[in-house]
Formats: C-alpha cells, sequence, structure tokens
C-alpha cells in the first residue's frame, strides 16, 4: 500500500514537471500560431495566467490582423479573471476604442464597467473612482439601451448613487457631531444643493433645524431671537415636505421653544 502511495506521488510530481517543461518550451517557442492556440485552450481550462503570459507575449505579433481582436480580448478577459481589475479595465477600454465594431465590444465595454465597480471604495473613502464608474455606466446605458446587461447596471448605479448620498451625508453631519453647529448648517444645505434627490434629504433637512436650534440655544441672549426665528423658518421648511416624519416629534418641541423665545422677547421690546 505504500509503494502504491509512493509510485503515485512520483508519477504526479513527473507529470507536473513534464507539463511545466512543456510550457516553458512553448513559451520559448517561435511558433506564433501554436501559441495563439494554446492561449486559448489555457483560457477555456481556467489557466488563466498561463494564457495572459502567452496573449501578452504575442500580442504585437498580431497587431492589424484579423486575429487582433480576439488575442486583445481575451488578454483582457484572463487579466479580468485574474482580478487584475485596474489593468482589464485599461485593456477593455483600448479594446472598445481599437475595435468598435467587433462583435465583442459592447460585453468589452460592459465588463469594463465591472472593473470599475470592483475598483470603488467604501463610502466614507474617496469617491472619485465612484464618479467615473457612475459616468462610464450612464454612456453605456446611452449607447446601449436595453441591452441584456441593463438590470446590472441599474444595480450598480443605485449602488454607487446610495454611496455618494451616504458620504455627502455623513461628511455634513459631522460638523453638527462636534458641535459645529454654523457650519453644519452651511454644510448639510450644501449637500442637499449637490444633491437635492438624496435619499437623506429628510435627515438632512432634520439636522439643520437640531443645528439651528443648538446654535440660538448657544447663542448670547442678544443674538438669540434672530437666531430662533431662523429656527421656526426651517422647521417649517421641513414639515411642508415631511409632515409625517419620524422627526416630528422633536422639531415639534424645537419650534415652540424658538416660539417661547421669539414671543418673550417681542413683548421685552415693547
Amino acid at each position: 500500500m505504500k509503494y502504491s502511495i509512493l509510485i503515485f506521488v512520483i508519477l504526479g510530481v513527473l507529470g507536473f514537471s513534464s507539463c511545466a517543461n512543456q510550457y516553458e518550451a512553448l513559451f520559448r517557442s517561435t511558433d506564433h500560431d501554436l501559441k495563439y492556440r494554446k492561449a486559448i485552450e489555457y483560457y477555456e481550462a481556467g489557466k488563466y495566467t498561463k494564457a495572459q503570459q502567452l496573449f501578452d507575449q504575442i500580442q504585437m505579433i498580431y497587431r492589424g490582423t484579423a486575429k487582433d481582436d480576439t488575442l486583445q480580448y481575451y488578454l483582457a478577459l484572463s487579466n479580468y479573471h485574474l482580478n487584475d481589475y485596474v489593468l482589464a479595465e485599461d485593456n477593455f477600454n483600448q479594446f472598445a476604442q481599437m475595435f468598435p465594431r467587433s462583435p465583442f465590444t459592447k460585453t468589452a465595454r460592459f465588463l469594463r464597467l465591472d472593473c470599475l465597480y470592483e475598483s470603488t471604495y467604501r463610502y466614507e473613502l474617496d469617491q472619485n473612482p465612484s464618479q467615473k464608474a457612475i459616468a462610464a455606466i450612464e454612456e453605456f446605458l446611452y449607447d446601449f439601451p436595453g441591452n441584456e446587461y441593463t438590470q446590472v447596471c441599474r444595480y450598480m448605479l443605485e449602488d454607487l448613487y446610495n454611496r455618494l448620498d451616504k458620504k455627502g451625508f455623513e461628511s455634513a453631519k459631522i460638523y453638527y457631531v462636534i458641535e459645529d453647529y454654523k457650519a453644519s448648517t452651511y454644510a448639510l444645505k450644501e449637500a442637499l444643493k449637490q444633491n437635492p434627490e438624496s435619499r437623506y434629504r429628510e435627515d438632512i433637512l432634520y439636522y439643520v433645524v437640531a443645528s439651528n436650534y443648538k446654535y440660538a440655544s448657544n447663542s448670547i441672549p442678544q443674538m438669540q431671537r434672530e437666531r430662533f426665528l431662523n429656527v421656526i423658518d426651517e422647521y417649517y421648511n421641513f414639515i411642508s415636505e415631511f409632515p409625517d416624519s419620524k422627526y416630528r416629534k422633536e422639531v415639534d418641541v424645537m419650534f415652540k421653544k424658538a416660539q417661547q423665545v421669539t414671543t418673550r422677547n417681542n413683548k421685552t421690546e415693547e
């Protein structure tokens, strides 16, 4: 039994060594057509590293030939399956520019979008890659309306826009958290100006009311009346859009306090 296992291991090692030697010989060969055929075979067998190396080695040999678009497409696919999304995105982008009428072009452009999407970051980090991906996805949907990738593209767009929304909201809200209420009001309104359709619109408008309320409450008595009047204005803005808001009870309390202060100050002035 032990000898059988040993023989099996030896044969496996010899087989692996033989395959490795064959690939090395192929890689050093000057038979470019054989390399092209074997690269396709390696790709179809899921051996993407070997396929990528061969495609990369011979790509200039076939530049401008009938096989050029197929080779470039499979080179990009190999990098894509190796999860090298930065390189694959560049491959697919160049492919689409070089071969706009290739039968592979639509799929190449979609896979470029997937590479861009996979290269984006969570909402706390830089969102420039998200902006780039959104622009590319919208351009793709415009160029290929109603294509078979539309649903996936819509999903990616929704996710990316949600990240931008959350980034804008959380970045503005941080001023409220650190109790810089004047800056909070400005940042929150700027976030809405940048994205009026934000899914966090209700939350943003609530924090605008709350920021004004906190700012007025912490002001010297001489400044309170004017600043509580701002609270009342923002309160009406809020409830006109969200009369049944989850924040309604809280903003009602702020509103009543603001009314009390402004009414009292009116009487004092009289």
